[in-house]
């Protein structure tokens, strides 16, 4: 194994930064496949505001696609990094094949669903007759083409966790691009409107998905892609998404939250509302990339050093992911609060826009940096492997709390405001909750294991 990917060895900040770096450039670069659509959408002659209340009425059904990638790739890839801890190859390799199998068919079965109910789920999200036309085109296009999207997000993880993050970041970053050169041919050059967006997001997601899967075939892959492990196994499978079921929670309840937000908007505020909410989950996503590469940065050290029983490294992994988030997240929220105007006329300048957008977006993003406390915590429970606690505080923070709050503060006087001040409260009450029960159970747990000195015990046949 080389040197360079053994994680329990060597400067702990100076490798999760070097992991961390082109993980934050990719996930960056991934987020401009969403906002860089709804840039050149915002700004169609005359129908700008229309076609993007429509693109963002189709985020709770991408998101769901991405959902199920994650499912996979963010339960494979720990698992991969615990295993390759414990001197387990070969369990490995079967993580890797059994993970190929569940996308390719999650990529077939989830799209055709989705196409299924597409027409009520969107009137259901809150599309009215004037923005489901441009809703649907967006939508139909990219289902057809969304197995390319599952392949590259749920592959992907298996090059981080081998400290591959720079071959990570390429596979985003050639499909970004690609995206930022198709997007103005297809929606101007051709005319094709939000149908070329789609296009361009298919064909930029195909070759991103060509490229990782090249990557895993090779010989530089460190665990190799067999056709024997590629047959599908029950608790192989179970223990794949039990690790990735955290991940998709999140994301799923994000595609839920959306369409509570749209369907609140719709009836309390209009679509100009639906408008503004969209443009906020743009910017809440490109914002919120940092935190969360440097914590998947952080997941393959601190999975490697969990497995090889170097508790005091998972420790110092964990407060270092810690001090960045917080930091990052602080001065993020400072231009956020400072500069919304600016902010918001990226995707449109509409006069009107940028006035009803500002007040709702200070009251969107007015508790944002608290999230960091959440992302680190989070992030390092699933690298423990820990997937229950992962689990609970992602359902904790967007069914228990912050779905509820989207449909009870608009009826108790809020109006409109109440759906966009849903997510402040909703982030504080997690964030901290999270925090404080992560320090209270598993970082006292690893102080107790590294007194036990069970270092070099594989973690597989360690008590919970």
């Amino acid at each position: 194994m080389p040197q360079q990917n053994d994680f329990s060895k060597g400067n702990i900040p100076r490798t999760v930064t070097r992991l961390a770096i082109p993980m934050i450039a990719a996930m960056l670069v991934n987020a401009l496949y969403s906002v860089v659509d709804r840039i050149y959408i915002g700004h169609l002659e005359d129908v700008g505001q229309l076609a993007l209340t429509g693109i963002g009425l189709c985020y709770p059904i991408t998101m769901s696609v991405t959902a199920f990638s994650y499912l996979v790739g963010n339960g494979g890839g720990p698992l991969t990094s615990i295993l390759r801890g414990a001197g387990d190859d070969e369990g490995a390799e079967k993580i890797l094949g059994n993970s190929i199998t569940l996308l390719v068919a999650l990529g077939i079965i989830v799209p055709a669903v989705c196409l299924l109910i597409k027409e009520p789920i969107l009137y259901l999200f809150g599309a009215s007759d004037a923005t489901y036309p441009y809703a649907n085109a967006y939508i139909t296009i990219y289902l057809l083409g969304s197995i390319s999207v599952m392949l590259t997000l749920g592959l992907n993880p298996f090059l981080n966790a081998q400290g591959f993050t720079r071959i990570g970041m390429m596979t985003v970053l050639i499909g970004a691009v690609c995206n930022i050169v198709l997007d103005p041919i297809f929606i101007f050059v051709f005319d094709m409107g939000v149908s070329g967006a789609a296009i361009a997001t298919v064909i930029s997601q195909t070759v991103s998905a060509v490229w990782v899967i090249l990557f895993l075939l090779g010989k530089k892959n460190l665990i190799r892609v067999r056709v024997k492990n590629l047959k599908p196994e029950v608790k192989t499978a179970r223990r794949i998404t039990s690790l990735g079921f955290s991940s998709f929670v999140m994301s799923i309840t994000e595609a839920a939250v959306s369409a509570v937000f749209n369907a609140s908007l719709s009836q309390f505020g209009g679509d100009i509302y639906v408008t503004v909410m969209t443009v906020a989950t743009s910017v809440s996503q490109v914002v919120h990339m940092p935190m969360n590469g440097f914590a998947q940065g952080a997941q393959p050290v601190t999975g490697y050093n969990y497995g090889a029983g170097q508790y005091g490294r998972v420790k110092e992994s964990f407060r270092f992911l810690t001090k960045f988030c917080v930091t990052y997240a602080v001065v993020a929220w400072a231009l956020l609060m400072l500069f919304p105007a600016q902010i918001i006329s990226i995707f449109n300048n509409d006069a009107q826009l940028i006035a009803t957008a500002v007040p709702m977006f200070r009251i969107f993003f007015c508790m944002n940096f608290i999230m960091s406390l959440q992302m680190a915590a989070q992030n390092t429970f699933v690298a423990m492997e820990e997937s229950k606690k992962a689990t609970f505080f992602a359902l904790y923070r967007k069914v228990i709390l912050l779905i509820p709050l989207t449909l009870i503060l608009p009826r108790i006087g809020f109006g409109v405001a109440g759906v966009f001040a849903a997510e402040p409260v909703a982030d504080t009450i997690s964030a901290v909750t999270c925090f404080t029960v992560f320090m209270l159970t598993a970082y006292k747990k690893l102080g107790k294991l590294g007194q036990q000195d069970v270092r070099g015990t594989s973690v597989l046949h360690r008590p919970k």
